[in-house]
């Protein structure tokens, strides 16, 4: 007879977000396997990562579990422990990116999660379960913008310039790096001085302030830009619009400025600018996919390692204060075990 993987299993650690007093809030507590959901694969995590959206659930200051009580982290790591399913064994190294982890399906910040098979990705080739994280759902997201820039087929390496707003950001950080690796000049906006030199060693090549894109703007403004990745919104993304040169076009994947977009249908119709909407949380395989290899393939070991901080689980409560604050630079992983 086949000995059970997990009949030793007593308690571990979770990030539960709970009701209290009509607000989400979140804190950590012990849970047992029978507390999981039902899901076909149980999954042992060793890590996670931390991105915007983690840092609103975590700190309460956005509303992202639609159900509660809600396991948070919207990204995890680790290996196959028990299947129902002939697709995934014990063993497997898997990790999941979205799919309403952290929303409507319990997320990453807990030792072990039950999830659909069908919301699992074998753990890219080249990649650590640690570097996976560092990548994370922000990571992958830019992948994704870079690549719709590039489809759309208005940028090439050397000819103008290329704008990444919120760029000492988790997605902002990565889609620097990835633009500068394809041969593309990037600037880089951000409101914090402190972080060029970090930017420039990504490869950025000039700056821009954050506050001279986010106050409103006119409708049309000077050309400036061949194409951007935009993951601030609002303002922000209105006047990024109204800079993009004939043709450009702009990947929209974030809304850390605000969720409105105050602009002008000016850019579109004088312009012919395109706004791109990326989403990465109910992403199909096959992008899912094509955004891993891609990163695989672009994204150097080096400078992934320089722009990645490591963190225990229990530093949580304090880095998504920071995170929501614009406080934190390049991507967290969260180390579960």
């Amino acid at each position: 007879m086949t000995a059970d993987p997990i009949k030793d299993i007593a308690d571990f650690s979770a990030l539960v977000i709970r009701d209290a007093d009509g607000k989400p809030r979140a804190g950590f507590e012990r849970l047992t396997l029978a507390d999981l959901p039902d899901n076909d694969v149980l999954v042992e995590v060793s890590h996670s990562s931390l991105n915007y959206k983690d840092g609103l659930a975590v700190s309460g200051k956005g509303r992202i579990a639609r159900r509660l009580p809600m396991v948070a982290g919207i990204d995890l790591a680790g290996r196959v422990v028990r299947s129902k399913v002939p697709e995934w064994q014990p063993g497997d190294a898997v990790i999941v990116n979205g799919w309403g982890l952290s929303e409507t399906e319990w997320g990453g910040y807990s030792r072990y999660q039950s999830v659909k098979a069908g919301h699992l990705t074998r753990l890219p080739e080249g990649f650590t379960p640690a570097e996976a994280m560092a990548i994370g759902t922000a990571g992958y997201t830019a992948a994704l913008c870079v690549l719709a820039l590039e489809d759309w087929g208005t940028i090439a390496p050397g000819q103008g310039e290329v704008l990444v707003t919120g760029a000492a950001g988790g997605v902002g950080s990565v889609a620097v790096a990835l633009l500068a690796a394809r041969g593309y000049r990037v600037v880089a906006a951000t409101g914090r001085e402190s972080q060029h030199e970090f930017l420039r060693g990504l490869g950025a090549s000039d700056f821009v302030a954050r506050s001279t894109l986010s106050e409103p703007g006119k409708m049309l403004q000077a050309e400036c830009w061949s194409g951007a990745v935009d993951t601030v919104g609002s303002h922000t993304l209105a006047n990024v619009l109204a800079q993009t040169v004939y043709g450009g076009a702009v990947a929209a994947c974030g809304l850390a400025g605000g969720a409105d977009l105050p602009a002008s249908v000016m850019p579109h119709i004088l312009r012919s600018v395109a706004l791109l909407g990326i989403d990465s949380v109910m992403a199909p395989a096959a992008k899912r996919d094509r955004a891993w290899a891609f990163l695989n393939a672009q994204l150097d070991r080096a400078q992934l390692a320089a722009l990645t901080t490591v963190s225990p689980m229990t530093d949580l409560p304090a880095l998504a204060a920071s995170i929501v604050k614009g406080e934190t630079r390049g991507r967290h992983v969260i180390e579960i075990a």
